[in-house]
């Protein structure tokens, strides 16, 4: 199958840069044609030297019923290409793009203008969580006069809806680093930490993120009991239902628990949690990852705000 590399994002968000960056190295240089399908004209343009010197060649596509399977199949029959680069136009709406059958994704990445990221998730945040619930790395560029707390912000936007990217931070002097615990909301020397709210939700990010942070931390938090099919006996998930985008693109964000009696909590009451936190080898986890072990666990009535709206916090 054809391997397929997706870059995308909204317009002038550095997605041509990365791009003709990438096919310029040396490890990228292969043999057989590049194809370039690119699905906008930014400010940046692709050179003809750098194409002929690697051996690529460009289609354009100007319109989003354009791009079927059956037209990227003609193209693949025209050209014969080892490898297919598809620079996607931010106004489309990704979760309708199909590949052929004789393709495969081989890596989607998204890029992010800082300066205007507030803009997008605030008005077209549909858009925005559809390039990014699927992406293997988030390369948010010109970070330079952007608040380091806004960004921390902005990463947990982007976790929010994908867990598992890979999130890079650059300014004019390369990358930042964006791993610090001063900027969580709550205080890690508390005993326990009180997690309520939305706090709930940026602990579980991460905690996801950023296990070593917690083992051995007691934390306390409302949530809503999940008995999963086949869990471990004397194992329960408390946890709490968070939106990231709209009312459809709801998720369940929690941890496995060993407590006394979990076996009898009902699916879906209230309880209040207290856990001290562990990290360890989980048969549900199919690996290592955080697992509490409750010290106490007692029903309670649902809170004002049972769901955490990420949507909300930028």
């Amino acid at each position: 199958m054809t391997p397929v590399y997706l870059i995308n994002g909204f317009l002038d968000s550095g997605k041509t840069t990365f791009f003709a960056y990438t096919i310029g190295q040396p490890y990228f240089r292969a043999k057989g044609t590049t194809l370039l399908i690119l699905c906008e004209d930014g400010e940046v343009a692709y050179g003809p030297k750098l194409l002929a010197a690697t051996n690529t060649v460009m289609e354009k596509v100007e319109k989003e019923e354009d791009l079927t399977p059956a037209a990227m199949m003609a193209l693949d029959a025209k050209y014969k290409p080892e490898r297919v680069l598809i620079e996607w136009n931010g106004m489309w709406n990704f979760k309708l793009l199909r590949l052929p059958h004789a393709w495969k994704m081989e890596q989607q990445i998204t890029t992010v203008d800082a300066s205007t990221f507030s803009m997008y998730f605030t008005n077209m945040k549909s858009l925005l969580a559809e390039q990014i619930r699927n992406t293997e790395l988030v390369m948010f560029n010109r970070c330079d006069g952007i608040p380091q707390e806004t960004l921390i912000r902005y990463k947990r936007n982007v976790r929010a809806i994908n867990q598992n990217a890979e999130l890079i931070f650059e300014d004019a002097n390369g990358e930042i680093d964006m791993t610090t615990e001063e900027d969580l909301p709550y205080d890690l020397n508390t005993d326990p930490i009180v997690l309520e709210g939305l706090n709930y939700g940026i602990w579980y990010l991460d905690a996801s993120e950023h296990p070593d942070r917690y083992k051995g931390k007691n934390v306390s938090f409302t949530a809503m009991v999940a008995r999963p099919p086949k869990f471990p006996a004397g194992y329960f998930v408390p946890g709490r239902m968070a939106m990231t985008c709209c009312a459809q693109d709801m998720q369940f964000l929690g941890f496995g628990c060993r407590a006394e009696g979990a076996d009898r909590l009902k699916e879906k009451s209230w309880v209040k949690v207290t856990a001290k936190c562990d990290l360890r080898k989980f048969e549900a986890y199919d690996g290592e990852g955080l697992v509490l072990d409750a010290k106490k666990v007692e029903p309670t009535a649902e809170p004002a705000h049972p769901i955490i709206d990420f949507s909300a916090a930028q």
